[in-house]
């Protein structure tokens, strides 16, 4: 029985339960959204989301799966492809703006309800943001010199950081704008050039199923 019910779970219905769930927490907190407001705004009955989510933690987990895998994934496909540790640093960076800007509801709850997880999946999910993190400070000690790797693990969060700022209020930049500045102020911490295209530092997809989270 438990099989069959795995077989008739629509993987559209849940990847809009997860968008329903990241504006809504993003807008209200954990604590003020329950499941059946995640279901209605997700056009199906609150009983529906149990098909695919335990609890409404479970929920807040996979969301936070979702930024850390995303951007894991981005990094390494960036270690690959980049021609060069320059190009490379210069491509995280674009990578972390084009999904801050492009996902930010989903990137404001990343940011804000890390306190209600769980503790097991608290601790795991730090070991991935140390991963992510010790990626970008490996790539930059090889760019420059200069820095000891604890200078550099300063720098990489402070970029970041100066990415994340945009989701903490409203500003009139448009998108393309917004990124195309965070783009040179991240970049100029960093001390390299930004990537050619800034254009392209937008990201055009909204949250969308990844085969990385179940």
């Amino acid at each position: 029985m438990a099989g069959t019910e795995r077989r008739i779970r629509d993987p559209e219905r849940k990847e809009r339960i997860l968008a329903a769930a990241a504006e809504l927490i993003a807008r209200h907190g954990y604590l003020g959204v329950n499941l059946t407001d995640i279901g209605s705004a997700a056009g199906i009955v609150g009983s529906g989301v149990y098909r695919h989510f335990d609890n409404k933690g479970a929920i807040l987990v996979a969301l936070f799966d979702r930024v850390v895998d995303r951007l894991i994934v981005d990094a390494e496909d960036a270690l690959r492809t980049s021609e060069t540790p320059e190009t490379t640093l210069a491509a995280l960076v674009r990578g972390q703006i084009r999904f801050t800007i492009g996902e930010r509801a989903l990137c404001q709850v990343y940011l804000q309800e890390a306190r209600n997880l769980p503790e097991q999946d608290s601790r795991r999910l730090r070991w991935k943001q140390r991963h992510y993190i010790d990626l970008w400070q490996e790539v930059l000690v090889s760019v420059r010199d200069d820095l000891t790797p604890p200078e550099a693990q300063v720098l990489v969060h402070a970029a970041i950081s100066a990415v994340h700022s945009s989701l903490r209020y409203r500003n009139h930049l448009s998108e393309p704008e917004m990124a195309r500045f965070l783009e040179r102020v991240a970049c100029s911490m960093l001390g390299i050039e930004p990537l050619p295209g800034q254009d392209d530092a937008v990201a055009p997809a909204r949250l969308r199923v990844d085969p990385l989270v179940g």
